[in-house]
């Protein structure tokens, strides 16, 4: 084995205690954040707020399709919402022909700790705290 082996097997060993770590971090955030939301369903449920009807867009931002969910909008954009089953959704598809005949179906996904982190527009909200507001409480800033 020579040093440059040595060196590249170093730097291997090294990305995937990486990737591993920053996987174990995002379970972590996930799971912190599910709670959050089974919270909120649960305090949405006992103050009678009613889910509502919850419609997709495509990605384009065009059209709009329904989807068998119903939920709490998190953001005023309608991107993203908590369904009644206590799931995350990112209410972006592909779209198309067969969505706007038979509607969409997005799939659940891990929720994050701070909605729109990392995005081109600079408007990202706290998980909390959109909570909070979709409960009609003020944030907490």
């Amino acid at each position: 084995m020579t040093a440059d082996d040595d060196v590249a097997l170093a730097q291997a060993r090294a990305a995937a205690a990486e990737a591993r770590a920053e996987a174990a971090r995002a379970a972590a955030e996930a799971a912190e954040a599910r709670a959050l939301i089974a919270e909120f369903v649960a305090e949405a449920r006992r103050r009678g707020i009613p889910p509502v009807p919850l419609k997709a867009r495509s990605y384009d931002g065009r059209y709009r399709y329904r989807t068998p969910l119903e939920g709490w909008y998190l953001r005023r954009n309608q991107s993203v919402a908590v369904g009644t089953d206590g799931e995350f959704y990112v209410l972006s598809v592909p779209g198309g022909l067969r969505a706007a005949v038979v509607g969409a179906r997005p799939e659940p996904s891990d929720p994050p700790l701070i909605l729109g982190k990392g995005a081109r527009d600079g408007e990202s909200l706290d998980l909390v705290d959109a909570l909070r507001i979709a409960l009609g409480d003020p944030p907490r800033r």
